[in-house]
């Protein structure tokens, strides 16, 4: 956590989602009902080794690991916990002093801690005693969408607009004839369900979908303060990072620009389909990108996170579990967690039916490392995509380059055929080895099938 970032939470002190403790060589015994609470509530952020006040004692920096360990084992603990809390930490320093910030994200399960039900209440942890306010509780916890939620004095011009005006040419791209063509501004934030009425309250105004796809900032950081999708490349500085940008802007613009920070640092593969070359990296991170931002429980207090390394990209962030465990991507038929938001994402090309876009990775991941996507579903959802660095299998041979040279100078193309006849290789491990020379940028594919040319690629190209 930056200095700057921590100073703001001291300043603001504790409330609904933001806790202090103190921490000596073990946790208090009220850092598990604070944990129980938040969970209870929506989720939030214990910051350990520091006062009520806000004053930073920090804890014993030898005891730090032993800490984590002794919270993980109580929250985890059935007779203790039920049902067991996933929680994520972060230790920092601040001015010298060690501190540990341990994150409770929100959830569909009501928690108990020592048979006890605990609330968040303001800065306060209560235990629910009346079985009208368990009840409540309840159902709270089964409303199913929270993108719905509706914000009545959420205005207009609290939406940057002139997003709105892209996503519009973006859907005639995609779909000639859109009818978001003819709408006004206001036409079509009704018409995507971003503008809308609950029936039951009678409550009408902007929803929390339309604050986080288009809403100004200070907007989003008002009504969801722990949204932000952090960016990080570990390759060199482990315990740090090499590389990192925090994106707190809206879903719209959050978009590329995570994807740049993808780009950026992944190594790009070109691959021939249907006589045209596409790139299974960029299809991969439109895949994480979209997932991440779409599919989140916008209310947990887990930080969205895109973690770039050596052999891996790996996305975290908070969800709303219907059940835990590993997908299967070949045949899971899937529930959007946020489907207005998903919808349009769908409608400007940004995504597609969540179906689709997981086979879609599972397809391309397979092209692009010879390895397979891991989908991890549960409090936190965990997206692994395996990347292969500098590897042998693009290394091109000196046989095949040379004979490829020879012939485009001799008659200024050369073919799969002539790679398979002169070296003495296989049909499909010459076309493997021409498709080399199109990654890096030597060759140009030219035509279809086995009348498919191979021709230099222009300098001014």
């Amino acid at each position: 956590m930056e200095e700057r970032e921590f100073e703001k939470v001291l300043k603001v002190g504790e409330g609904v989602s933001v806790e202090f403790k103190r921490c000596g060589n073990k946790p208090e015994q009220d850092t598990f009902e604070t944990i129980c609470s938040f969970a209870n509530h929506s989720g939030g952020q214990i910051f350990l080794g520091v006062e009520d006040d806000g004053a930073v004692t920090g804890v014993n920096e030898k005891e730090c690991l032993n800490i984590q360990r002794n919270i993980i084992n109580v929250v985890n603990n059935p007779n203790i916990f039920q049902p067991s809390v996933p929680i994520e930490f972060e230790p920092f320093k601040y001015q010298d002093k060690q501190i540990i910030r341990v994150w409770v994200p929100l959830d569909a399960f009501v928690h108990e801690y020592k048979h006890e039900i605990y609330d968040r209440m303001a800065d306060t942890d209560v235990v629910l005693r009346l079985d009208s306010q368990k009840s409540d509780l309840y159902l709270r916890k089964q409303s199913s969408y929270t993108e719905q939620k509706i914000f009545p004095y959420v205005k207009l011009d609290d939406l940057e607009l002139d997003l709105l005006d892209d996503a519009r040419q973006q859907a005639l791209i995609k779909r000639p004839g859109h009818p978001w063509g003819n709408m006004s501004n206001e036409e079509i934030l009704r018409s995507a369900g971003l503008y809308a009425r609950n029936y039951a309250t009678g409550e009408e105004g902007y929803n929390l979908a339309a604050v986080l796809l288009l809403g100004k900032e200070e907007v989003i950081s008002s009504i969801v303060p722990a949204y932000k999708t952090d960016a990080i490349l570990r390759i060199n500085n482990l315990d740090r990072y090499d590389d990192r940008i925090t994106v707190k802007c809206n879903l719209i613009r959050a978009y590329p620009i995570l994807q740049d920070f993808c780009k950026k640092h992944m190594d790009d593969r070109f691959y021939l389909e249907n006589g045209q070359a596409v790139s299974p990296r960029d299809i991969i991170i439109r895949e994480l990108i979209s997932n991440t931002l779409i599919h989140r429980e916008y209310l947990s207090a887990f930080p969205a996170k895109v973690i770039i390394s050596r052999n891996e990209i790996v996305t975290e962030n908070g969800s709303k579990a219907i059940y835990e465990g590993p997908l299967d991507l070949a045949s899971f038929s899937p529930m959007p967690k946020n489907p207005l938001i998903a919808n349009f994402f769908n409608s400007i090309g940004r995504a597609d039916e969540l179906g689709p876009g997981s086979k879609n990775l599972l397809k391309y991941v397979r092209i692009y490392s010879g390895e397979e996507p891991s989908l991890i579903e549960g409090n936190v959802f965990r997206a692994r995509v395996p990347l292969v660095r500098n590897s042998k299998s693009f290394e091109i041979d000196p046989l095949v380059s040379d004979f490829v040279s020879n012939a485009i100078n001799k008659k200024g193309y050369v073919t799969t055929v002539e790679v398979r006849d002169a070296l003495g290789i296989d049909h499909k491990a010459a076309q493997r080895e021409l498709l080399k020379l199109v990654s890096n940028g030597v060759l140009l594919a030219k035509g279809n099938t086995r009348a498919r040319k191979y021709i230099a690629v222009s300098k001014d190209q």
